[in-house]
């Protein structure tokens, strides 16, 4: 039989808020601990990606991510079929310094199947970030796929912050192999990264920069000249 215990007593008194004004005095019972919250479902979920390289668009979701769920475990895709800019040493050792204040991540690295690697590390869910309806698209299929290839792992899409909707990293690859500025896009150790693997293209940005700004002082005295006839 299940114990109840009285938690207030109340006597009857000119009502003050919107309690009926002829109301009895009562006592009300509280079953012990059901205002206590109840536990909670343990969720691993695998954040799988190229992180070729790091964007800030990443670690929002990282971040996001490490809120909800118990473990997070960023997986990095081995392919070998590519050529990545970053090597998986070195964006296992950039993830690794970008999310060493998050104790609940876990940076790994993986190849083969996404669904069988999530499986073999105990991952229920798995998280992706979706910034427009193209990426909605294809993110759809992938996870119809999975689902199909493993039932029980489940499929969380989550929304980028506003300002890192439009970024992605191939769209950082590009801007930094023309010497391009990156600031914003990605977080400063992977900025200082893009800039010591691209230095002669970032060297040749800023001279170009240079001229074009001599240029456009001597373009003013240029004009003032009067053409003789």
């Amino acid at each position: 039989m299940t114990r109840f215990r009285s938690v207030r007593n109340f006597e009857r008194k000119p009502c003050e808020g919107n309690c009926h004004p002829h109301s009895y005095p009562h006592r009300i019972f509280i079953q012990p601990g059901s205002l206590l919250r109840g536990p909670l479902t343990k969720v691993s979920a695998l954040y799988p990606g190229s992180f070729d390289p790091p964007t800030n668009g990443h670690l929002d979701l990282i971040e996001r991510g490490a809120k909800i769920f118990e473990e997070l475990v960023v997986g990095i895709l081995r392919n070998s079929e590519k050529s990545p800019m970053f090597s998986l040493a070195e964006r296992l050792d950039m993830l690794k310094t970008l999310t060493a204040h998050l104790k609940n991540v876990r940076i790994e690295a993986f190849h083969g199947l996404m669904v069988e690697y999530a499986k073999s590390i105990d991952a229920t869910c798995v998280l992706r970030g979706i910034r427009a309806v193209s990426d909605y698209e294809y993110e759809f299929q992938m996870a119809l796929m999975n689902r199909k290839l493993e039932p029980t792992l489940e499929t969380v899409f989550m929304m980028p912050a506003d300002k890192y909707s439009y970024v992605s990293s191939r769209l950082v690859r590009e801007v930094a192999q023309v010497g391009g500025p990156v600031k914003g896009l990605v977080p400063e150790v992977v900025e200082q990264r893009l800039r010591a693997k691209l230095e002669p293209a970032y060297k040749f940005h800023d001279e170009m920069q240079e001229e074009l700004q001599e240029v456009a002082a001597r373009g003013p005295a240029r004009k003032g000249r009067r053409r003789k006839s």
